[in-house]
């Protein structure tokens, strides 16, 4: 039944965490179906007067219940492990910690009908209303919820206890946002044995690992909440991450959302009222428009039917999988931008790229597909496996693979999904890490010029992810003592290791004070709140 890597482990599960749905396989690679038959259980989390809902539950009553259901990027541990780090409908994949700085994070807590305040160092949380009483969340306890209940469901499966997972996140996940992952495992009582990239796991999903001789081969990723594209190299069994690229703002949910802003106006058209401003019937429509999408695959239209919508009016109308395309036209063609960047970021030529595996459920969608198609020259896709489970499956079949270490083995090889650096003076940033450079990594500046008393900090990707003076990471030089307008330089090193943390050393190269540190978000969870959460979810 269960895959066993050992008496040490037990069995092992595979968890594809993903925005819309999340899947979970067995060591054979069989998906795990629910309590309700279900092959996915959607991202979903609710809070009632009297319990806590989780996957179809939640979802069923989220009209009646909106501003206490969680859905989409809130519920997986992104823009909530971002915001949140994947998508509460459920989390959207990308974790920046910070107090909600993105515009298009902005945007989409407009469509959502539940809260994301600020909570200790500016974190988003969800603001819930449970058992009459006000309940601040952090990302990773809604995720915990998700992840609680596909661990009991692998239970009923199997008829025993599981403690132990593989989970795959996306390509564009740093080690902070996989540890946020571990910690929402660690609440919902699972031991994490391996967290890996959900394009590599698909890849193994569909057997990329085991072909004879060299190969590139580019997974494209395109789920609920984001688009996610890794270009693997295959050889000698062994997979290398040569380049990743994304958009963790744009997926299913955002075509969803061109649907319903179509909706809004036409029924405020007719009927001379803003259903827009009914969160009820908001979430009505969004689900709806979510299953004509879905309808649209394979169908030339699709009827949307809604009895007193708004204000008790009903609400009939129909579209065409041309309306459709042409609504999203600009979005389809902008999922291609991650893929040339990819590309480019590997220095590969469309030509070099032996296959092209799709994942996420929005792959189905025709127009994208033929996009991709064409841009690859008619290159026939790998689409042998549902897109909606591959990843889930390549994480099970890898938790199988356990026994002889042959998990270490076969992903030997990983890269940075942004690049690192330093504000220097002027405020440019002095790239020490390259996007896409393989780990574990080394890198040194001599000589970096900064201010007294300097505020800049460390980038990733030219954005601020540390304060150099901050209190528990202050560098050399940020408080000498120097004239106006004179510059002091600083020797930085950047060293990653093979999990991914980075830390970072410096030198004052006048009076030659050092200092170093391990760069880590205050934002993340203690021991502390870690047992804390885990209580509180057995307590219920």
């Amino acid at each position: 039944m269960m895959a066993e890597t050992g008496d040490q482990h037990g069995p092992v599960i595979g968890i594809d965490l993903g925005t819309a749905c999340s899947c979970v396989a067995n060591g054979r690679a069989e998906i795990v179906t629910n309590e309700h038959g279900g092959r996915a259980t959607p991202s979903y989390a609710a809070f009632t007067d009297t319990e806590r809902l989780v996957g179809d539950a939640a979802k069923s009553q989220a009209s009646r219940n909106p501003t206490n259901t969680v859905f989409g990027e809130s519920v997986v541990v992104s823009p909530l492990l971002r915001l949140f780090a994947y998508r509460l409908v459920l989390f959207r994949p990308a974790l920046t910690f910070n107090c909600l700085p993105d515009a298009s994070v902005q945007d989409g807590l407009k469509l959502w009908p539940f809260k994301v305040v600020p909570g200790r160092g500016d974190k988003p949380m969800v603001a819930a209303s449970y058992k009459g009483k006000q309940k601040l969340l952090a990302a990773e306890e809604v995720a915990s919820m998700l992840l609680s209940k596909m661990k009991a469901e692998a239970e009923a499966y199997i008829g025993g206890p599981v403690k132990n997972a593989v989970v795959t996140v996306p390509a564009s996940f740093d080690v902070l946002q996989r540890r946020a992952t571990k910690h929402a495992c660690a609440v919902a009582g699972l031991d994490v044995l391996g967290v890996i990239h959900g394009p590599a796991a698909a890849a193994v999903a569909f057997g990329i690992h085991e072909i004879a001789g060299d190969k590139n081969v580019l997974v494209f990723d395109l789920g609920g909440g984001h688009t996610s594209v890794s270009l693997l190299a295959v050889a000698s069994g062994k997979i290398a991450v040569r380049a990743t690229a994304g958009d963790p703002h744009l997926g299913g949910e955002d075509f969803n959302g061109r649907m319903v802003e179509h909706f809004v106006a036409q029924f405020k058209a007719e009927h001379k009222k803003d259903v827009g401003r009914n969160a009820r019937a908001i979430l009505r429509l969004r689900a709806a428009c979510e299953q004509a999408k879905r309808t649209l695959s394979s169908a030339s239209w699709a009827a949307i039917e809604l009895e007193r919508l708004h204000d008790g009016a009903d609400f009939y109308s129909t579209i065409t999988r041309d309306q459709f395309d042409e609504l999203n036209l600009d979005l389809f063609c902008k999922c291609l931008d991650p893929i040339k960047k990819c590309l480019t970021g590997a220095k590969m030529d469309r030509s070099s790229v032996d296959d092209v595996v799709f994942v996420g459920g929005s792959t189905r969608i025709p127009r994208v597909r033929r996009l991709i198609q064409d841009l690859f020259d008619g290159k026939e896709l790998r689409k042998d496996i549902s897109s909606d489970e591959a990843a889930a499956c390549g994480a099970a079949t890898m938790a199988s693979l356990g026994s002889d270490d042959s998990l270490v083995d076969l992903f030997l090889f990983d890269a940075t999904p942004h690049s690192l650096g330093v504000a220097a003076a002027g405020g440019a940033m002095a790239v020490m890490i390259p996007k896409n450079t393989p780990i574990p990594v080394m890198a040194r500046e001599n000589t970096i010029s900064i201010q007294p008393n300097h505020k800049k900090g460390i980038e990733r990707g030219h954005k601020q992810v540390r304060t150099l003076s901050s209190a528990r990471s202050k560098l050399p030089g940020a408080h000498s003592k120097a004239k106006p307008g004179v510059k002091l330089s600083v020797s930085v090193c950047f060293s990653i290791d093979a999990d991914g943390v980075l830390t970072v050393s410096a030198r004052d190269k006048v009076n030659g004070h050092k200092n170093q540190m391990r760069v880590m978000e205050q934002s993340q969870l203690s021991k502390e709140e870690i047992e804390r959460m885990t209580m509180e979810a057995k307590d219920g």
